[in-house]
């Protein structure tokens, strides 16, 4: 009744190709799933190396009466810049002021 052409399996030949495809198809799907745990499993786990450095503005000894209008860490140095217009640089671990600088009038 049937006229498909049949493989040594008893299945159309298009039904087997089907059948190949959806194979690998899962198997692919299987080995992504793997690869991604793998991957959020290592990098979850990864330590780092850099060192966090916490800070805030009332780390820093600014003169009385100063208030901060803008703080920025910048690697290992702290820059504050205070409402009488004056930029301070500061050391991040040690606290110590390395540079102040006045911001143009504008």
């Amino acid at each position: 009744m049937d006229d498909a052409p049949k493989d040594q399996a008893g299945l159309p030949r298009e039904l087997r190709f089907l059948k190949t495809l959806v194979t690998i198809l899962t198997v692919v799907m299987i080995a992504g799933v793997i690869t991604i745990t793998a991957l959020l499993v290592i990098r979850l786990n990864d330590t780092g190396t850099a060192p966090v450095i916490t800070v805030a503005p009332g780390d820093f000894d600014l003169p009385d009466g100063v208030g901060v209008t803008g703080f920025q860490l910048a690697g290992q140095h702290v820059i504050v810049i205070g409402d009488d217009g004056m930029v301070r640089v500061f050391d991040a671990e040690s606290g110590a002021q390395v540079q102040e600088l006045a911001l143009p009038e504008g």
